[in-house]
């Protein structure tokens, strides 16, 4: 058995919190100058310039890319020969968050009542999902999520008779609704199958693909290229302001489903697709 002690931990995820939210991934940069070069509309094209140039920024400067540093939602992998020493994993990520988004002078999202608001100054609670995996590793990928973007998330629960036409149809058409709203050009998240709350997870965690990859499945894999290619004819364009380029990338992740079901959702991100991944 491996042990881990918990100050590791905690002092990797305050780090991870500052660096995802100021380093901005060299996929997403390439994807940038991908869209320049597609890019007909000479503000879409001005806008794609003005990304790269704040992400250099952000990145020399050590400054968050965006005012909103997000709700922080951490995925975990733990090795079963694995031990954390000194305290409780869950209390090191969310003591690590604190720490982060404190020291970091990170803006703090989070408020501890839906209703009350009132701010819970340190942007805890993080979301925190963890899978338990055979070795004596422990992968941490912390994921800042903006709330402009998250607002125009959905899921619906279609039946198996909508198929894969229902899904395409339901996508497109959340991103068509949401328009300027979540600050494209978009990652397109997608979740299928699954249960209602499955498939909403499914659709975050697609968003931590790296952008130019595609499914391992090519059934898959042509239909994230379908998406794309007609996500990219709505005509939104960067910031909403008209072009080719809405999205940079459509990512899907499937699971197995009741014979009664469909759920499907979809999590957007903005064009500020930030996570950083560490293995202790």
């Amino acid at each position: 058995m491996r042990t881990i002690p918990f100050e590791k931990i905690r002092d990797t995820v305050a780090r991870l919190c500052v660096e995802a939210n100021c380093i901005l991934g060299d996929d997403v940069i390439s994807a940038f100058k991908k869209g320049l070069e597609m890019e007909e509309s000479p503000t879409g094209k001005e806008i794609l310039r003005q990304l790269l140039e704040n992400q250099e920024i952000a990145r020399k400067e050590m400054m968050p890319i965006c005012q909103d540093t997000g709700w922080a939602v951490v995925w975990v992998e733990i090795g079963s020969g694995v031990r954390v020493e000194g305290g409780e994993l869950y209390d090191a990520i969310q003591e690590g968050v604190a720490k982060g988004y404190t020291e970091g002078y990170l803006r703090k999202s989070i408020v501890s009542d839906p209703l009350r608001r009132k701010n819970t100054g340190n942007n805890t609670p993080a979301i925190i999902y963890t899978d338990i995996v055979p070795g004596d590793k422990l992968k941490i990928v912390v994921q800042p999520k903006g709330g402009g973007s998250e607002n125009m998330s959905e899921v619906r629960m279609l039946s198996a008779a909508d198929g894969a036409f229902g899904i395409k149809r339901f996508v497109i058409d959340r991103v068509e609704r949401s328009q300027a709203n979540p600050c494209p050009p978009v990652i397109v998240g997608v979740g299928i199958g699954g249960t209602f709350e499955k498939c909403a997870m499914l659709a975050k965690k697609a968003l931590l693909r790296e952008i130019g990859s595609t499914h391992p499945d090519p059934f898959y894999a042509e239909m994230e290229k379908e998406l794309l290619d007609e996500i990219n004819k709505l005509g939104i364009g960067p910031q909403g302001l008209g072009g080719r380029v809405t999205a940079l990338a459509v990512f899907i992740e499937a699971f197995p489903c009741h014979i009664a079901t469909m759920p499907c959702a979809v999590n957007i991100n903005c064009h500020a697709q930030r996570h950083k991944t560490a293995i202790l």
